[in-house]
C-alpha cells in the first residue's frame, strides 16, 4: 500500500484494530472504495480468514477484481451494502460474519475525479450517482423536481437552514437554461446563501445534501443496521465510520438501543435476560488525530463507532 493510500483511507489502523478479531474469521468491507480497509484486513488475516468487499462504484469494482485475482481470500460485489445477504449468497460468501465495517460518505477518489460531479471545487458534469449505469443523475433531478420535495432534501439531509431560499435561486436559474455542471450549480447555492459559515464552503451543505438523497445513502444505512446484528457471528464486531451528523447520530442511537434492549415500562418486572440485548459498545467514539487531520483534512469530521454482539447468555 503507498503512502497516499493510507493518507486517504481514515481512520485506517483504528478501524482494521477494531473490527478484526480472529484471524481465521469471515469479514465484510461494506464500502471498498479503493481497497484501503480491505487491504490492511487481508494483512492481518491468515490463509483460513476471508473477506467480502462491497460497491456500488465501477472503479471501485475494478480495483476490487484485481485484488481478487491476486488474493484467493478475497472476493468482491456490485451493489449496496443495504443488500449485504443478498450480495454474500451470490457471492457465496456465507455468513455469520466476524465483522463488518462500513466508512460511509463518498470517497476521496470520487471527489477528486471532477467528472463524477461531487465537488463543488472541480467543474465537471452533475452527477453525483455513485453508481453511475443506474438511477437519477442530480442534473436529472434538479431539472424535474417539485420546490417542496427540493426544499426537504436540502433541509434533512444537508441541515441546511436557507434551504428555501436557495432552491428557489435553483428555480430561476434552471427556468433560464439548464443546470448540468457543478461549478454552475455552486455558483448559484453561493450567491443564494446569505451567511456563510467560517472555514466551510456554502455551497457545501446542499452538495452534501443532493449527494446523499440521489444515492440512497441514510436509507442504505437505515437498511443495514436493521438486518446486520442478525448477520454477525456472537462476538461478531460492527464498525462504522461517518462523516456527518445524521449518519452518526443514526449510528449511535442503534447501537444504544441495541446495547440497552427493549424499552419495558419500569413497573413490568423482567429479567435480564427478556431485555433482549443485542450489542455491547466498544470504548467511546474515536476521531482522527491531529496528525491525521494534518494530512488529510477530509478525516476532521469523521466518527468511528465499534458494537460487539452478545450471545444469549451474556445478556442473561
Amino acid at each position: 500500500m503507498d503512502s497516499l493510500e493510507q493518507h486517504l483511507t481514515v481512520l485506517l489502523d483504528e478501524a482494521v484494530s477494531a473490527l478484526v478479531t480472529d484471524a481465521s474469521g469471515r469479514y465484510v468491507d461494506g464500502t471498498f472504495g479503493r481497497g484501503g480497509h480491505s487491504r490492511l484486513i487481508l494483512s492481518r488475516l491468515g490463509v483460513d480468514g476471508s473477506l467480502l468487499g462491497i460497491d456500488k462504484d465501477a472503479q471501485a469494482i475494478a480495483e476490487g477484481e484485481q485484488l481478487a485475482a491476486g488474493d484467493h481470500r478475497f472476493s468482491i460485489a456490485r451493489g449496496s451494502f443495504a443488500e449485504l445477504a443478498k450480495l454474500a449468497q451470490e457471492a457465496d460468501f456465507g455468513g455469520p460474519f466476524t465483522g463488518v465495517l462500513l466508512d460511509l460518505g463518498v470517497s476521496s477518489p470520487q471527489l477528486d475525479q471532477a467528472e463524477r460531479g461531487f465537488s463543488f471545487m472541480r467543474d465537471g458534469d452533475l452527477d453525483m450517482r455513485m453508481d453511475t449505469d443506474s438511477g437519477m443523475s442530480a442534473a436529472e433531478w434538479i431539472a424535474t423536481a417539485e420546490e417542496a420535495e427540493m426544499v426537504q432534501v436540502l433541509r434533512d439531509y444537508g441541515e441546511e437552514r436557507f434551504a428555501k431560499r436557495i432552491v428557489r435561486a435553483i428555480i430561476a436559474a434552471r427556468e433560464e437554461a439548464p443546470i448540468t455542471r457543478t461549478l454552475q450549480l455552486a455558483k448559484i447555492v453561493t450567491e443564494a446563501n446569505p451567511a456563510w459559515e467560517k472555514h466551510k464552503h456554502p455551497a457545501t451543505r446542499s452538495f452534501q445534501a443532493i449527494r446523499i438523497f440521489i444515492n440512497n445513502e441514510l436509507t442504505d444505512l437505515e437498511r443495514l443496521l436493521a438486518s446486520v446484528v442478525d448477520q454477525l457471528a456472537v462476538g461478531g464486531r460492527l464498525v462504522v465510520i461517518s462523516f456527518h451528523s445524521l449518519e452518526d447520530r443514526m449510528v449511535k442511537r442503534f447501537m444504544r438501543r441495541q446495547s440497552e434492549g427493549d424499552d419495558v415500562p419500569a413497573y413490568i418486572p423482567v429479567t435480564e435476560s427478556q431485555r433482549n440485548r443485542r450489542l455491547k459498545i466498544i470504548g467511546k467514539a474515536v476521531k482522527a488525530s491531529e496528525q491525521e487531520v494534518e494530512v488529510n483534512p477530509r478525516s476532521r469530521s469523521a466518527v468511528m463507532r465499534v458494537a460487539e454482539k452478545l450471545a444469549y447468555d451474556e445478556c442473561a
